[in-house]
């Protein structure tokens, strides 16, 4: 209520009652000005009442939310549906205009100002895990294969005659398909072995720019996180990952203000507002302090991960990846014989992320013949399994795995002995 509310209020009831919902409201009124007027992710996170709150009020601001409107438009945010209204707040026209992801829309001026507060708060939260010098960011309404594309889509004003990009390899299938829906030639830079550890062959890499030309060069694709035994670069960026939120969304920052601005100009069209809701709904629940916390618990968890991985594979005779550059996640070679039927067992178990890899598969990915495919090289020596340390991870998941995978691993080395027993006796039995 607003201050003649509860003055009149005051009439029904005592006025000390009327003061302390007052001073209640004024609390949470006064994290929405800072918010408003800082344009930073808060410090400690908001309870759901206050978010609520204010998505009440960004949601009054849309013009299919206002007591007299009349929309003879075709696009005026008619929702049939009472739940589907609901699980939007009844933000119903989306972000952006046509030709510009991050422009004001007339009819959705609340959504308009959760789509920059959004944007303003993970800006914020970048630079304070320490990239600092990031200039600006954008929440895109698509998971990170289709924000990818978009990029490279944008690179083709300022190299126009650029037609390659170089990949270094990491085997997931969103990056070639990426490189090739926006129209470009993938190039693939093959990684180079370093212990267990894979690694990017950086002279190689030289090497290509310089054949192919500079200029011919769209860009450099990298990856920013991946599975054992790659190692990992710096920033991924999918929300899903990094926010713990419903996949759909991707962020794109950079250290150019100009060139994040492009990008968000070659979207076509209006975007769906859920998955920027979703992270301004998550930023302000768990504040820098929450994320913080999260960071911390992630890497102690890793560790603890490391240990137990590194028990099982003593028990169980079995080689432990060593692979300093990758802190999320942790391979385990694999005996002989040993293949994906593992990850099947896992998974009727109840464990989900396990990648088994055997280093004899192919692939055909975008017109692309990857020999190793899963492995990120031609020539990996190990069967191996790779399990992550990802943001959200609790300890009990871990121990809960380890239980499970070591039961499974026992279960199958006593098969892989039986099996051997059974062939040597077939063979003395010809002999």
């Amino acid at each position: 209520m607003d201050a003649e509310s509860l003055r009149l209020a005051e009439r029904l009831l005592p006025s000390t009652y009327i003061k302390q919902a007052s001073d209640a409201d004024i609390s949470r009124r006064t994290k929405i000005h800072q918010l408003l007027e800082k344009r930073k992710c808060p410090d400690e996170g908001w309870d759901d009442q206050t978010i609520e709150g204010l998505l009440i009020d960004l949601a009054k601001m849309d013009s299919n939310n206002f007591p007299a409107n009349c929309g003879v438009g075709e696009r005026e945010a008619r929702i049939y549906s009472g739940l589907v209204a609901q699980r939007h707040y009844r933000l119903g026209h989306g972000i952006g205009r046509s030709g510009d992801i991050s422009e004001v829309q007339p009819k959705a001026a609340g959504s308009s100002l959760l789509n920059k507060l959004t944007n303003a708060m993970v800006l914020d939260l970048i630079r304070r895990i320490g990239i600092r010098g990031t200039q600006a960011c954008l929440v895109m309404p698509m998971a990170t294969g289709m924000t990818v594309m978009m990029t490279l889509l944008s690179l083709r004003d300022s190299r126009p005659q650029a037609k390659y990009v170089l990949w270094p390899r990491i085997d997931q299938k969103s990056c070639l398909k990426s490189i090739s829906t926006a129209g470009f030639e993938v190039v693939v830079v093959e990684n180079v072995l370093e212990g267990d550890e894979i690694r990017t062959d950086v002279p190689a890499l030289k090497e290509k720019v310089t054949s192919l030309g500079a200029e011919n060069v769209a860009a450099v694709l990298t990856t920013t996180s991946c599975f054992a035994p790659r190692g990992v670069d710096r920033l991924e960026e999918s929300t899903d990952k990094n926010f713990l939120v419903p996949v759909g969304g991707a962020v794109v920052a950079g250290f150019d203000a100009h060139f994040i601005e492009h990008i968000g100009k070659m979207y076509p069209g209006r975007a769906s507002v859920s998955p920027v809701l979703d992270l301004f709904i998550t930023l302000l629940s768990m504040g820098v302090q929450g994320y913080t916390a999260l960071m911390t618990q992630r890497s102690q968890h890793m560790e603890h991960l490391r240990l137990r991985m590194g028990e099982v594979a003593t028990n169980l005779n079995l080689k432990l990846l060593q692979t300093k550059n990758n802190p999320i996640s942790i391979g385990l070679a694999l005996p002989e014989g040993a293949g994906t039927e593992l990850g099947s067992q896992l998974f009727l178990r109840g464990v989900s992320g396990v990648r088994v890899v055997t280093p004899d598969q192919v692939k055909v990915v975008a017109g692309v013949t990857l020999k190793g495919w899963g492995a990120h090289h031609p020539n990996y020596p190990h069967a191996y399994l790779t399990a992550a340390a990802a943001l959200g991870m609790t300890r009990t998941d871990v121990d809960t795995f380890m239980a499970r995978l070591e039961k499974c691993l026992k279960k199958m080395s006593n098969k892989l002995k039986e099996t051997r027993a059974d062939v040597n006796e077939d063979g003395l039995e010809n002999q």
